[in-house]
């Protein structure tokens, strides 16, 4: 299927819709302290988003993203981690310039819009609700919606049922080899971003589909009669 032919697109939402890496840092950080470990930074962090917060705990405790089992205590820091960032949700975390241009103009064209994440559910609402943004998606697919997770493809294609879309009709948008590789396994089209929290240039060396530069790109991309002049004036 060309994006031309897409019928509704499926968002990954950190790195993609919003940088939470600020409020994301702050839990993982507050988490290292209470533990006894020297907090990691932003930066650090930045690097070790995208494969869940389990995965995240993991590597913050660890000290780096490349590791091959997890620490015994992931699963109590993971519940504290959760439990912080909690707390401080959206205190720094924003919507990246040109989302709420993009969405409002898949709206206006009758495209089903739906969000595909890692983050769990309990959170993931939550953080659309206080930005502004759960009105915009017919379905949201976390990491514990499922039994499995991107980059397995069943998020993908729970998605689409929740839309009502063939899955062979959607578009998946991401930032990171986790969402390219979901799309891939799922047999959709796969439009990356440059500005999230991908690790080196592993998703533009894969050849994506597309790469746009801001989401107000997108729109024109999948044809949906909304010229290119007429979004991109509003940041978020």
């Amino acid at each position: 299927m060309s994006l031309a032919g897409a019928h509704a697109v499926l968002f990954d939402l950190d790195g993609t819709l919003v940088d939470s890496a600020p409020d994301l840092a702050t839990a993982v950080d507050r988490m290292l302290i209470e533990r006894g470990h020297e907090p990691v930074g932003e930066a650090y962090v930045r690097s070790w988003i995208g494969n869940g917060a389990r995965r995240l705990v993991a590597r913050a405790l660890v000290g780096r993203r490349d590791i091959e089992t997890e620490p015994e205590d992931t699963e109590a820091a993971l519940a504290r981690f959760l439990a912080l960032y909690g707390e401080r949700l959206v205190a720094r975390t924003q919507v990246y310039p040109g989302t709420l241009d993009a969405l409002e103009a898949l709206a206006e064209a009758g495209m089903p819009l739906a969000v595909v994440t890692n983050k769990p559910e309990a959170l993931t609402w939550p953080l659309l609700d206080a930005l502004g943004l759960t009105h915009r998606f017919g379905a949201v697919v976390g990491g514990d919606t499922l039994a499995v997770r991107k980059p397995d493809p069943a998020p993908l294609a729970h998605a689409a049922e929740r839309l009502g879309v063939a899955l062979g009709r959607c578009v998946m948008v991401g930032d990171s080899m986790t969402d390219l590789s979901a799309a891939r396994n799922a047999g959709v089209p796969i439009v990356c971003v440059p500005y999230g929290y991908r690790d080196g240039d592993a998703i533009f060396d894969a050849r994506p589909d597309a790469v746009v530069e801001s989401l107000a790109e997108l729109p024109p991309l999948l044809r949906t009669d909304i010229p290119s002049h007429d979004i991109g004036h509003r940041t978020a």
